[in-house]
């Protein structure tokens, strides 16, 4: 019980607020964050992707997106980076789905993705902070993949609720569709498009 209160109380101060947007950064879809960083409202937060750039390029862009982060007084995640987290000063970390693992203590938050229930079991195995829950709907990120849809979900979402994670929504995240989960265990959502 400790572990799950210890959980929640990181993942409710580092958010500042709910409910939480979480605007992920796609070097496709958003090849320059920064401005729609800086529509973010304070408390809002960033998942820094990136991935495919070079290293250089990644960190360069990284400095940029955290002193905008700092300024705006935005929770900034470094994905998949440990050493990147570090360098940028990052409020934590997320990792993909096939890299869940425990991240030593003192890196702040934790966030991993989940496509299932295996996922999600691993998420709490690996002392996540929280989930981002995908795809609950279609996205342009995965043309073709189908979303979860609200109900299995909402599976989801109970079933990492009940193991003291917090819950994000991501894909597909319209207005409608954010509405859509009104009542389920979620404490906000991360989007690309929407927020973009």
């Amino acid at each position: 019980m400790q572990k799950t209160k210890t959980r929640r109380t990181l993942a409710t101060r580092r958010r500042g607020r709910k409910p939480c947007g979480w605007l992920v950064t796609d070097v496709t879809r958003l090849s320059d964050p920064l401005p729609a960083i800086a529509r973010l409202k304070p408390g809002d937060g960033v998942l820094f992707r990136h991935y495919e750039l070079t290293p250089s390029r990644r960190l360069a862009l990284g400095l940029k997106v955290a002193a905008l982060c700092q300024r705006r007084g935005l929770v900034l995640l470094v994905a998949g980076d440990l050493r990147l987290a570090r360098r940028l000063k990052a409020d934590g970390m997320h990792l993909p789905e096939r890299l869940a693992r425990r991240i030593a203590p003192g890196h702040g938050l934790l966030t991993l993705a989940a496509h299932d229930a295996g996922a999600v079991a691993r998420a709490a195995r690996a002392g996540a902070n929280a989930v981002l829950v995908s795809p609950v709907f279609a996205t342009a990120s995965h043309p073709g993949v189908a979303g979860l849809g609200p109900v299995r979900f909402a599976a989801l979402a109970t079933a990492a609720a009940r193991r003291g994670l917090v819950v994000y929504a991501l894909g597909g995240m319209s207005e409608q569709h954010r509405r859509r989960l009104g009542g389920l265990p979620v404490a906000g959502y991360a989007a690309i498009g929407s927020l973009s």
